[in-house]
């Protein structure tokens, strides 16, 4: 049986820690069966914003007339789209692997760990693992430290007819040779409206189901609107059901939905609402995620979890048996990358101790972090990337409500901001702070939304979090951000801010 300092289960964010532990001096392993780089650079968001990239210059030519310079696109070669993604990515997943097996006192195991007992992981090793001689077999490691950063995988809904019949998970659909005709979208989150975005506007006539009566339903109430009136222009929006039966009718899938609390039964609901039967080429689910936990036998150990599969953990990320350290998707509190690089630090640095270093992507570049550290997600955002882009960070309109908490809101369109007025930007920035100015949470939708929120995000992760933070401090001229000053600028009780507003003085 191999002996280890540290071992970490899961070849994403989590192999930060192997290759931190391994520069102070420790003997560390990595547990994984397929390419490093975890869910992000291969099969997610990495290669979706790279497809999602190709739809925003498609638009931009189609509305470059309306401000004078006629164009027009003669065809889309869809296979070079994603044969030049593919290469991409997995180039730098093998950057990744010769990084990481470069790296002193780190092993890499491909296969598939399971535990044993708490300390004791028995690894199934790939057929073309490297060790020819331990191909294909089972082999043993030990470790009194163990990090769990396993991930997720997309979720296959029970939906009646389904286990008969050919579907595309969220993975599946980044690399297609060619683009479908047609697609129907179960699923109306995060995922599922980028994707509806992206085939939309490439030219594939898609209908997507969402169980909600708007898009993206975790987000701010306004926002949720205005991505799901958005998303019409590229998709037929089914907002309010859900499918519950597909079947498959001269040689294409049908996905029958109905209205979501509704039965369905003789074609309508308990309420009156009327069954839809969508008809497409392809059938693509996008229906959430699930953690990998399943894989890891954790009944052997005293690991608990929740009813979805989720590891519980302590606020430093510790497991409720000791020593094991969970970071990722597997935790469930906030499913990101860049949240799980943030919990990757924490974890590094309550397992390994002060003066312990994290290599971003296991590559170059490395930076310190305190021992002893509690994970905070107040100030941790996220975005979407629809047409227009998606950032929040906070809470909720809906939320504060929710708890009673007293607040202020401002409201300020992109024409707040000269260049959005050139540009003829659409979208907006809410503002959500207490009546003393602190800001509760801040959403924006609009272009380059996922880049505006970052001064909202420093200002509430460095400063008071106030929102005299951000209107006290100068905004170029005349960029976008001037539309997220505006939008501060309004809830401000600075005697430095209340500027005149650029529109009522030209």
């Amino acid at each position: 049986m191999d002996e280890y300092d540290i071992v970490v289960v899961g070849g994403g964010s989590g192999s930060q820690v192997a290759t931190a532990a391994a520069e102070t001096g420790l003997e560390a392993a990595v547990v994984e069966p397929g390419p490093l780089g975890g869910t992000c650079i291969t099969r997610g968001c990495v290669p979706s914003k790279a497809l999602i990239h190709r739809a925003d210059l498609l638009e931009e030519i189609r509305h470059a007339e309306a401000f004078g310079i006629p164009a027009e696109v003669g065809g889309i070669d869809y296979g070079a789209i994603t044969d030049a993604i593919h290469e991409t990515v997995y180039e730098k997943a093998d950057r990744q692997e010769a990084s990481l097996e470069d790296a002193e006192n780190v092993t890499r195991y491909r296969g598939e760990g399971r535990f044993v007992d708490d300390r004791t992981l028995e690894v199934a090793l790939n057929e073309d693992a490297d060790a020819a001689d331990s191909a294909g077999e089972t082999i043993e490691i030990h470790s009194e430290t163990i990090v769990l950063a396993v991930g997720s995988r997309p979720m296959v809904p029970p939906i009646d007819g389904l286990d008969e019949m050919d579907f595309l998970t969220s993975e599946d659909a980044l690399f297609l040779d060619d683009r479908p005709d047609s697609l129907v979208i179960v699923g109306g989150g995060y995922i599922g409206a980028e994707l509806g975005y992206f085939f939309g506007a490439l030219g594939t006539e898609v209908s997507m189901i969402g169980r909600s009566e708007t898009l993206v339903p975790r987000e701010d109430d306004d926002v949720s609107e205005f991505v799901t009136e958005s998303l019409e222009d590229y998709c037929a929006v089914y907002a309010g059901y859900e499918a519950n039966e597909v079947d498959q009718r001269d040689g294409q899938p049908v996905v029958t939905a109905v209205p979501a609390g509704g039965d369905g039964g003789d074609d309508s609901d308990d309420d009156g609402g009327e069954s839809i039967e969508l008809a497409a080429d392809d059938l693509l689910l996008a229906t959430g995620r699930r953690p990998n936990t399943d894989t890891l036998n954790l009944e052997n150990t005293d690991v608990e979890m929740d009813d979805e599969g989720y590891v519980e953990t302590d606020d430093r990320l510790e497991t409720t048996a000791d020593d094991i350290w969970a970071l990722g998707d597997i935790v469930g509190e906030e499913p990101y990358k860049h949240a799980a690089d943030y919990e990757t630090r924490i974890v590094t640095a309550n397992v390994l101790g002060d003066g312990a270093t994290v290599r971003e992507d296991g590559e170059t570049g490395s930076a310190s972090v305190e021992g002893g550290r509690t994970v905070d997600y107040t100030a941790m955002p996220h975005a979407i990337f629809t047409a227009p882009q998606v950032a929040s960070v906070g809470q909720t309109t809906g939320e504060l409500e929710e708890s009673g908490t007293e607040y202020e809101s401002a409201r300020v369109s992109f024409d707040a901001a000269p260049l959005g007025l050139i540009r003829e930007a659409e979208g907006f920035v809410k503002v959500l702070a207490s009546p003393a100015g602190e800001i509760l949470g801040c959403h924006i939708v609009g272009p380059d939304a996922s880049t505006l929120i970052q001064e909202v995000v420093v200002a509430m992760d460095a400063g008071d979090g106030t929102v005299d933070d951000v209107a006290d401090s100068v905004h170029v001229h005349p960029a976008l951000s001037e539309v997220v000053y505006a939008a501060f600028d309004d809830l401000s009780s600075s005697q430095f801010s209340s500027a005149p507003d650029w529109r009522d003085v030209r």
